[in-house]
């Protein structure tokens, strides 16, 4: 059972749906824009959802904004300004709060990050995955090597130097040479973060139907290991097994996730993640995933494709998930905020975890993934996998 002793800190997640068009690789939820894009009204539908919201956040403080998608820089700066005050004039945010725009170096125009900073934004992720030309031509992105170079560089010049690069390694017929020059490509453009992560064939998308010539097991462990010597010898820090930080510039809203914290999501798939102290109960949330649904329905509970209440087994496993890809592991203390549960609960498994060298302690009451456990992450998760017969979860939509 769930004792909450304080609520856990809350961000908000935007999402913007719309995408010039579908990568073979991407499982998100994205529509490739076959009209005009229908700013104004997808606007309103946001606004509208979050006052739909406000009962269940009513009074907490948002630590941290993040537009995703889709790609959110297809949207015009006037309309991020518009959604922005719209937020800020609805629920309480933090002062200087971290706000964060993804973008496509093939969808922005020169000049065009100064206002977005201009609305708000002071933090981009610009989603390059690699800066040879072969490569983005087989991922499906609209971008070329130098539109990349220059979105980095547009950047800097508009004064958003806390700016993240996603860098993808593992691609089709990849050579450990061709990651290695992405890297030291990434790393002299100095953004603040990088994301550096492998591919994966996720279900639903065209490479799992039709999956490419991907490179042995053994060349994207030389990838992965020697990618992040260079990282590190660049100046970046590994904090999360995919993410790297130079000094003070760690993803305050990806580490709410990675700490299982709260999160509002709103826009059309959003996923969402409420505590109610007073009920004792997490619940999960998501909405409509087609945009004319979504913009049709926003504000009503007719928009909400679903919500579920976690159990207590459910949140172990998924506080593990998270928590456990982070370096610096989590204490006891965090893990019994972040759940509403004592770490007691999850005791066999971690003895498991430590037996087998998956998992080490750390100061008084932490504990983390060892070397091994990071390299085997998910049979050291596997671990706390709910056993049949727990409590049902009860879902809705």
């Amino acid at each position: 059972m769930f004792r909450f002793d304080a609520l856990p800190p809350l961000a908000l997640y935007v999402h913007l749906p719309w995408c010039v068009r579908k990568c073979p690789y991407c499982d998100f939820n994205s529509h490739e824009l076959k009209t005009d894009l229908p700013e104004q009204a997808y606007v309103d539908a946001l606004l509208a959802d979050i006052e739909f919201e406000l009962p269940a956040i009513w009074g907490r403080v948002v630590q941290s904004i993040f537009i995703g998608g889709g790609t959110p820089s297809l949207f015009s700066p006037e309309a991020i300004d518009r959604l922005l005050a719209g937020v800020r004039s609805r629920l309480r945010c933090k002062p200087a709060l971290e706000i964060t725009l993804e973008a496509n170096p093939g969808t922005v125009e020169q000049g065009r990050f100064a206002e977005y900073r201009a609305a708000g934004v002071n933090r981009l992720s610009i989603g390059v995955q690699s800066f040879q030309p072969d490569q983005l031509e087989r991922l499906g992105r609209i971008h070329d090597r130098r539109e990349a170079i220059r979105a980095a560089e547009s950047a800097h010049y508009a004064g958003l130097d806390n700016f993240n690069l996603d860098l993808m390694f593992g691609l089709p017929d990849q050579s450990l040479g061709a990651c290695l020059a992405d890297v030291s490509i990434a790393v002299d453009l100095e953004p603040a973060h990088i994301s550096f992560y492998q591919l994966t064939l996720e279900p639903n998308t065209r490479f799992h139907r039709y999956p490419p010539a991907l490179p042995e097991e053994d060349i994207v462990w030389s990838m992965q290991e020697q990618g992040r010597t260079a990282l590190e010898a660049g100046g970046y820090t590994q904090y999360e097994i995919s993410a790297y930080a130079r000094p003070g510039r760690r993803c305050d809203h990806n580490l709410n996730y990675w700490r299982f914290g709260d999160y509002l999501g709103i826009g059309a798939g959003a996923h969402g993640k409420i505590t109610d102290a007073q009920r004792q109960a997490v619940t999960r949330r998501w909405k409509l995933k087609h945009p004319r649904d979504y913009v049709e329905r926003a504000g009503t509970m007719e928009a909400v494709g679903g919500e579920s209440l976690l159990r207590p087994v459910d949140a172990v496993l998924e506080f593990m998930m998270n928590g456990l890809r982070l370096n610096e592991g989590f204490t006891a203390s965090q893990f019994k905020a972040a759940t509403g549960l004592p770490l007691e609960t999850a005791a066999a498994a971690i003895d498991q975890g430590l037996t087998a060298g998956l998992l080490e302690r750390h100061g008084t009451d932490g504990l983390q993934a060892s070397v091994t456990g990071r390299q085997y992450l998910n049979d050291l998760l596997a671990l706390f996998l709910p056993e049949e017969g727990a409590d049902d979860r009860r879902d809705t939509g």
